[in-house]
């Protein structure tokens, strides 16, 4: 009777264990499984294949060559609480002539800040819908304080390929997009057909609002800058998600809209983006010199430093026209 019972308990335990891991797996959205299998890590970066760089090389015609990322300091607005500092010193060299008999004296600087700030690519282990994220990871099994164990920047190899630039400015006829401007899926095809070109996978897409105005020049305003923007909406994150582009980008410190097109919802084109597609964000990309030139199409470049397990980078992207 007690070999039964015990045999049944065991019987018991198991399938509830069983029932339960089933039942975990099938909680979860469709989203959470990766087209690109259980073990991917990179997303659309998926898309950067050899004849994809090829002929994103072939648009380069004059050589020109546009340095995307701003430049980052103590004052650059940033979304609260991130701040940085840069510290400079001259180690063991205080009461010295430096090292050797050739007096060689040198300069190092510590950084002590957030990686999230100033120009940056977001890495798929950043944005998520209730603690879930890119191929289905949660949190608690991989978003460890000293760094990520899975879905770190280190994994991406960097990001080659196919520039886009859509000048939202001159689509709407303004001198610098207003705040709490949503750019709809219709807005982003109007602007691709009259700016001359087509969005397809693997793209790099950059959005002008000419946003970067409120961060030099007479009429800067930084707190302006860094409160509401214009930016990306569900309808154009969805759009841009259905091509396959490899990556998202503006010239505004959040890339989509600020306030949210829905009252109440927070960062709704970053899931749609990143969790849910594998696709990565750059934030503040000043595409003014492209816009000025009006050049739309171009090959993109970006090699982000690969430090295990972060989050985020401060990077500098370059297009070559």
């Amino acid at each position: 009777m007690m070999r039964t019972a015990h045999k049944f308990a065991t019987a018991t335990l198991f399938a509830c264990l069983s029932t339960a891991a089933f039942a975990d797996e099938t909680a979860k959205p469709d989203w959470a499984t990766s087209k690109w299998g259980a073990d991917d890590e990179i997303g659309a970066a998926n898309t950067m294949t050899p004849e994809r760089v090829k002929s994103a090389a072939s648009l380069v015609t004059t050589g020109k060559v546009y340095s995307l990322g701003i430049i980052v300091g103590s004052d650059t607005p940033a979304f609260p609480p991130r701040s940085l500092s840069v510290t400079v010193l001259q180690p063991n060299q205080v009461s010295t002539k430096g090292l050797g008999d050739n007096a060689f004296t040198y300069n190092d600087d510590i950084f002590m800040g957030w990686l999230g700030i100033g120009p940056q690519i977001d890495g798929l282990g950043h944005a998520g819908v209730d603690h879930m994220y890119y191929n289905g990871h949660t949190d608690d099994e991989f978003a460890g304080a000293a760094g990520l164990s899975k879905l770190g920047l280190e994994k991406l190899p960097g990001l080659v390929g196919r520039g886009v630039m859509l000048d939202m400015a001159k689509h709407f006829g303004v001198d610098m997009v207003e705040s709490g401007t949503p750019y709809t899926e219709e807005d982003i095809k109007a602007a691709a057909e009259a700016q001359g070109v087509t969005l397809g996978e693997g793209d790099v897409v950059l959005f002008n609002s000419n946003w970067m105005n409120l961060l030099d020049g007479d009429n800067a305003d930084p707190e302006r800058f860094g409160a509401t923007e214009p930016g990306l909406g569900v309808s154009g994150a969805e759009y841009l998600a259905s091509l396959g582009v490899m990556a998202v980008g503006a010239d505004t410190w959040g890339m989509e809209v600020v306030p949210a097109e829905t009252e109440g919802e927070a960062f709704r084109a970053h899931q749609i983006l990143q969790p849910q597609n594998g696709i990565y964000i750059l934030e503040n990309m000043d595409t003014r010199e492209l816009a000025q030139d009006g050049v739309h199409e171009f090959l993109f470049v970006l090699g982000q430093a690969r430090i295990k397990g972060a989050v985020q980078m401060i990077i500098n992207p370059i297009a070559i026209r």
